[in-house]
């Protein structure tokens, strides 16, 4: 397949905002498609959603590129850069030109692309820029202006084409299943996939093939998702009486696989291998449990190693950042794993069975192993007064709230269908992206120490809508507790500024943190139309994605 072809539906994609028509057009093209992995091409990946290998570009080896194969200066590609910020748009100008001058004609397929872009994601090691640079430079100089224009925003991950997972779902339903209501079906699908790739292979085929998606340990899997209610009487309304009654721990959600071969992987909600980060996690599995394969959904809670008493997600926070020194964070920050659900056990989906049956086969699985290992500790009521005793207690013990689920409900991959509930105290909070920063002064001149955050347009949108900003709730130095610095922060943005202007930087959308406020009120000084009233930096959130952040509608339920 021509990538040319891949180029004419990119420009269609985004010249339209309509969400409709976008869906038509890809529809159309899904119809051509020949070979299964190209699809990933469409969210600007060459990789599964749940693979999380990154191609590792930075804006300058990208214009270092464009440089050497245009033979244009940095400088002047730099210049261009700070006024149109877009390399795609710069590469599709200067390679284009060149291309004019010297009536060069190479025909690009897509799969050489794909296979040239998977090359850049496997180089590690010693010399890899240089290596990086040369396959870069080498697709440039065969790319025509626009290909070069959308082989960068690949690089960057910045399609800009709005293709979110609603549109590519509702488009696999048109292209394949045109008078079938099938979008929910193949939502179902990637739910438990997250492989459009597979998706794609299994409905070309039809109805029966896709139907046959199942679950697989060792394949990350989405996690089923709580319903937040502030009290007693709503949690039992929607769970039904009696329900079960759990903890809420304040600690790291990981789906923890053993897969037919014994080899044991960790994922967390946002489908990354964190595997290497824990691997006192992976021995404490290897010995305390007696089964072949499974896929566990548990809350791997951070405790301090002298008093024992657990921390707050804040801790475990580091474990999950870090790569490095990881038998030294061990000891500093042990964890223990709280099992609450089980959804695949020696080769038997169980996902489908009622959580009170699940329960009963956790609980002959799962040892209790003093800071170690357990099942989450729980109990049966429908009385409200106990649920609420048990709730109070909770809290002053230090745990977040409690979890309430319906005990006749399977496990659903990704929902929030009402199964479970959290209960917490009345703090209104909500996980937001950063989309900008501002470098401090002073003490804290050479950070980034001011952050712009933004919702969702809404629940499929790739649009992001600023709500304020947000300059409290870091530390200046690392303490007991963990808590994230600004140093921190400053760090892990770096690597996603879009563009500086004097102290401002435009920021990559990616980087999740949980924010609180007083309340929210109507303002024109945002592009959501809203803003937040005394914003607080709470938790830095490495283990959500884009896709777990508030949206518009969101914004403006919590605003009235």
């Amino acid at each position: 397949m021509q990538y040319s072809e891949f180029i004419e539906l990119y420009e269609s994609l985004s010249q339209t905002p309509k969400r409709l028509e976008k869906v038509s057009i890809l529809a159309s093209f899904l119809k051509k498609l020949k070979k299964s992995e190209l699809i990933y091409l469409l969210k600007g990946k060459v990789f599964p959603d749940y693979d999380s290998k990154e191609f590792g570009i930075s804006d300058k080896l990208v214009i270092k590129a464009i440089s050497k194969a245009s033979g244009t200066s940095e400088t002047d590609l730099y210049k261009k850069y700070k006024k149109l910020g877009d390399l795609g748009a710069i590469a599709d100008a200067f390679i284009g030109k060149r291309k004019q001058s010297t009536l060069f004609n190479s025909k690009l397929t897509a799969e050489k692309i794909f296979e040239n872009l998977r090359k850049l994601v496997e180089i590690q090691g010693h010399g890899a820029v240089e290596k990086k640079l040369s396959i870069i430079i080498e697709i440039l100089n065969s790319a025509s202006g626009k290909e070069a224009k959308y082989i960068i925003r690949t690089l960057l991950s910045d399609l800009r084409i709005g293709v979110a997972d609603g549109v590519l779902r509702d488009a696999l339903a048109e292209a394949f299943f045109p008078n079938e209501s099938m979008s929910e079906a193949i939502e179902r699908a990637y739910d438990i996939s997250n492989d459009y790739a597979v998706i794609f292979e299994s409905a070309s085929k039809g109805k029966k093939h896709l139907e046959e998606i199942t679950i697989m340990p060792g394949k990350p899997i989405k996690v089923m998702l709580p319903i937040k209610v502030t009290n007693i009487e709503e949690a039992f309304r929607i769970c039904g009486k009696p329900a079960a009654i759990e903890h809420k721990y304040d600690g790291f959600r990981v789906m923890i696989n053993k897969d037919e071969k014994g080899i044991i992987s960790l994922f967390t909600r946002r489908l990354e291998n964190v595997t290497s980060q824990f691997p006192d996690v992976v021995e404490a599995i290897k010995k305390h449990l007696k089964a072949n394969s499974f896929i566990l959904d548990t809350e791997v809670v951070g405790f301090n190693p002298e008093t024992k008493k657990y921390l707050p997600f804040e801790a475990i926070s580091q474990r999950i950042k870090r790569k490095y020194d990881i038998e030294k964070l061990i000891k500093i920050l042990p964890v223990e794993i709280n099992v609450f659900d089980i959804i695949y056990l020696n080769g038997k989906i169980i996902a489908s069975e009622q959580f009170k049956e699940r329960r009963k086969i956790l609980e002959k699985l799962i040892p209790i192993v003093d800071k170690k290992i357990r099942p989450s500790m729980q109990f049966v009521t429908d009385d409200e007064k106990k649920a609420l005793e048990f709730y109070t207690k909770t809290l002053s013990s230090g745990e977040e709230g409690i979890m309430m689920k319906k005990l006749d409900a399977p496990y659903q991959a990704g929902r929030r269908v009402g199964y479970m509930i959290k209960m917490k105290p009345d703090v209104q909070d909500l996980d937001l992206v950063i989309v900008g920063a501002e470098y401090g002064s002073g003490k804290r001149a050479g950070w980034l120490t001011s952050y712009i955050v933004a919702c969702k347009a809404d629940s499929d949108s790739e649009k992001f809508l600023e709500v304020g900003k947000v300059s409290s709730g870091l530390k200046e130095k690392e303490d007991e507790d963990q808590s994230t610095t600004y140093e921190e922060m400053t760090n892990l943005l770096k690597p996603l500024i879009l563009e500086e202007k004097e102290k401002e930087v435009k920021i990559k959308p990616k980087l999740v943190v949980s924010v609180t406020y007083q309340n929210i009120q109507k303002s024109s000084a945002y592009s959501s139309g809203y803003a937040l009233r005394f914003p607080r930096i709470t938790h830095f959130r490495p283990e959500r994605g884009i896709h777990d952040i508030a949206s518009l509608k969101d914004i403006q339920i919590e605003s009235k």
